[in-house]
């Protein structure tokens, strides 16, 4: 169906950037929305960032000015440039596509699909 791949994570000193990439595979699909989603051990999954296929995009409040997601239709594939990364954004970062449809005209299906998680660390 669709497989999701993450890039990009590692350690980082604070204050520093990374980029992370999303990439989507599969035969015969259409992604609406991809989204950025992190989860930090003892805390709650949040989302981060989201972009939709004609370009609106959302952030969570606490990454407003310093992160920026973008996508590129094409090559079916989402980033996530982090710049001025805190201790706090410490957190396993996970890739979704959201309403993917599958198929064609006549024979289609609908599905959400998840990537596997790419780790952050921000720490001196």
């Amino acid at each position: 169906q669709v497989q999701l791949v993450e890039s990009g994570g590692g350690l980082v000193q604070p204050g520093g950037s990374l980029r992370l990439s999303c990439a989507a595979s599969g035969t015969d699909f259409r992604i609406t929305t991809m989204e950025w989603y992190r989860q930090a051990p003892g805390k709650q999954r949040e989302l981060v960032a989201s972009i939709t296929s004609g370009g609106s995009i959302d952030y969570a409040d606490f990454v407003k000015g310093r992160f920026t997601i973008s996508r590129d239709n094409a090559k079916n594939t989402v980033y996530l440039q982090m710049n001025s990364l805190k201790p706090e954004d410490t957190a396993v970062y996970v890739c979704k596509a959201d309403n993917v449809i599958i198929g064609s005209r006549g024979n289609y299906s609908v599905g959400d699909f998840w990537g596997q998680g790419t780790q952050i660390t921000v720490s001196s």
